[in-house]
């Protein structure tokens, strides 16, 4: 994969370089803050980003902004944000624009490399990957009018995996069921949000972003 890296701190900057090209990943740009970012995607068109969240100048959130801009200038180019905190809010903005190939992860997850790995080729074939504490978070800002209250406990969970961006095989393994199973389950999902006759990964997408806002 072809790779463009954002994060104003060396350190880690150049440990996501090393990391990348240690695993047989090419970093064709690795920048500092927004506009280069930008510029650098523009340039590159990248299979996939790793952006930082927060970035010169404020060190808010120049980095997601950035990178929901350079998804607007290219739709679907697939970016990965790291953060080091939750904020569901950030997760709502990468998926508003229901492209698919967008991740939100903490920080931490950089050291379980292979999970690391394991989920910035999954943005960049197209999936969609949460962090299991921005799932996890999701669940204290339920509404009354929850678009998700049909759905019986079992498909909120296999939803919830789905969101973190597994694949039924891994669903079907986390749940300790059948393959078989987990495609009834998604099914169901997909026939109770309303989410017809369209590209499964797409509608994994709506199903995800149907989740956050729930």
């Amino acid at each position: 994969m072809r790779v463009v890296i954002a994060d104003d701190a060396v350190l880690l900057r150049e440990g996501l370089i090393r990391l990348v090209e240690e695993n047989g990943h090419t970093v064709v740009s690795a920048v500092g803050d927004g506009p280069a970012l930008v510029s650098a995607i523009l340039e590159h068109r990248p299979d996939v980003s790793i952006v930082d969240v927060r970035m010169p100048p404020s060190h808010t959130d120049e980095g997601l902004r950035a990178a929901v801009e350079a998804r607007s200038k290219i739709p679907g180019s697939p970016i990965l944000v790291l953060s080091q905190y939750v904020e569901v809010s950030y997760a709502d903005d990468l998926l508003a624009d229901r492209a698919g190939a967008v991740g939100y992860l903490l920080k931490d997850r950089v050291s379980q490399v292979a999970e690391f790995l394991d989920a910035l080729r999954r943005v960049a074939t197209g999936g969609t990957v949460l962090d299991p504490e921005v799932v996890g978070q999701l669940l204290v800002r339920r509404r009354r009018d929850d678009p998700l209250a049909s759905l019986t406990p079992r498909e909120r969970e296999v939803l919830g995996l789905m969101a973190e961006g597994m694949s039924n095989t891994a669903i079907a393994r986390k749940m300790v069921v059948t393959d078989g199973a987990v495609e009834k389950h998604v099914r169901n999902i997909f026939t109770k949000l309303d989410l017809h006759q369209d590209e499964e990964q797409h509608r994994r997408v709506l199903a995800v972003l149907a989740y956050l806002q729930g």
